[in-house]
């Protein structure tokens, strides 16, 4: 992955983007297009074979979807089989193995285990191509009738492998008549060293800091367990925030536009807000496509209770293939049904620290329920974190968290809106380029130098 990164970085990305503006404008997608699948199959080549038929299946959904209006019937049958073959698709690669240990549980003859790759990304890309077909079925969306500009869609680089799920409607115009411009892309290139820095100088070091307290179990005490589970709290959103701030950024040098996917959720006063501003492409697929289809809120409590829990079982689902993904979902589901019909009064009047406490314990105990696939282990880190038999703070994680103290806050202020409010209030100033020009060479040349000096580079959200 340190090669692969260090090789996107210096040679990919800018021949991609010398070439992108060197052809012509109307041959732009054909060249993103085949420069996507190369991207996408340099690793395993195979998966190129798995994507292009996932295009060819929605874009001739799509098209028989829109042959047949307006009889709703007729449309129907398209519809339902293009999803049949997304879903299927996605629940083979995803997860077949899920589905054969639960069936092997019953008192039945066990089935033979089947090992299969999961092809990065697929969850997003799967997804994206569901809600094209979705939307021209509601009349919300364009049918493409270019196959190029609609692979280009489903498999372009800058999201393709962890999101934000970019739905075809509000790209569609883009894709046929963006006009890219110099102040477009150098608002690119910013915002895509403002995600390399996230995830190179904060996310993996607060990765790395979580490591350290893991590894030193029970002699962590209470402080030490809880530290360790918030700076991994803080990995898992510099690290996915990060990225989808370079793809965002990486969409304005070709000259698209990509919704905001995370809007500082750990600022949150409630659950229901944090869930509105974490992982908001997500969030959104799951109300407009599943939620919103069940009833929503627009029926019996029993019911709306019921919504929720299928909806948030789902979104567990959508995230992997094990049991604790199942009852993160879950869990933040009860949560909100809690919140909701229990304790949204009450909690309103509470002063506002305490409402953003509340929040934080909420979240950092569904990150450790993320975390853990293994019960027994879950199980244990509760106990470090809720029990006093290993006292308040162990000798080692203290060293740890002085060690990495310093990145620790840091890191906690890049989860905050400081830094944006501070920006946005000097950023007509005359020198403010300067500044601008010091950050970015600094974050490019701190990032190479842990990406040399690194063993290992990953991005947490590439295995879903």
């Amino acid at each position: 992955m340190k090669f692969a990164t260090l090789t996107f970085l210096f040679a990919y990305l800018p021949l991609t983007l010398l070439i992108y503006y060197i052809v012509p404008r109307k041959a732009r997608n054909f060249f993103l297009f085949f420069i996507n699948l190369l991207f996408y199959g340099w690793g395993e080549p195979v998966l190129v074979l798995l994507m292009l038929a996932s295009i060819a299946i929605n874009f001739i959904g799509g098209y028989f979807v829109e042959q047949n209006k307006p009889d709703k019937r007729r449309m129907k049958i398209p519809l339902v089989l293009t999803i049949i073959v997304d879903v299927g698709l996605l629940a083979f690669f995803k997860y077949i193995g899920l589905i054969i240990n639960t069936f092997n549980m019953l008192p039945l003859p066990d089935l033979p285990m089947i090992n299969v790759s999961l092809p990065i990304g697929i969850s997003f890309y799967t997804f994206q191509t569901m809600s094209y077909v979705i939307d021209v079925y509601r009349d919300d969306a364009p049918v493409s009738r270019n196959p190029i500009n609609f692979g280009t869609y489903v498999a372009l680089f800058p999201q393709l492998i962890a999101g934000p799920i970019v739905r075809y409607k509000d790209v569609a115009d883009q894709l046929e008549h963006r006009v890219e411009s110099i102040e477009q892309f150098n608002r690119g290139v910013k915002l895509f060293l403002v995600g390399l820095g996230k995830k190179m100088l904060l996310a993996d070091q607060m990765s790395a800091m979580w490591d350290a307290i893991q590894a030193t179990g029970e002699q962590n005490g209470i402080i030490g367990s809880w530290v360790g589970m918030i700076a991994y709290s803080l990995y898992i959103y510099l690290d996915f925030s990060g990225y989808s701030d370079m793809a965002c950024g990486l969409g304005n040098m070709l000259g698209f536009e990509f919704l905001k996917n995370f809007n500082y959720p750990y600022i949150s006063k409630s659950v229901t807000e944090f869930w509105r501003r974490w992982h908001i492409s997500l969030s959104t697929w799951f109300r407009e496509y599943v939620y919103i289809p069940l009833g929503g809120n627009r029926c019996t409590i029993p019911r709306h209770i019921f919504n929720l829990l299928v909806v948030w079982f789902c979104t567990g689902l959508w995230h992997g293939a094990e049991y604790n993904f199942i009852l993160w979902g879950l869990y933040y589901g009860l949560i909100l049904i809690i919140e909701k019909y229990v304790l949204k009064k009450f909690i309103d009047k509470l002063p506002g620290v305490i409402q953003h406490l509340y929040t934080i314990f909420i979240f950092v105990i569904g990150w450790t329920i993320f975390y853990f696939t293994d019960m027994a282990q879950m199980g244990a880190q509760f106990a470090n974190m809720f029990t006093l038999s290993n006292g308040l703070l162990g000798e080692k994680a203290l060293i740890i968290m002085c060690r990495y103290g310093v990145l620790f806050v840091l890191a906690c202020i890049a989860s905050t809106p400081l830094g944006a409010m501070i920006y946005n209030k000097v950023k007509n100033k005359g020198w403010i380029w300067i500044a601008e020009t010091l950050f970015c060479a600094a974050v490019l040349v701190l990032a190479t130098a842990l990406l040399v000096s690194h063993s290992q580079v990953t991005f947490l959200y590439f295995r879903f």
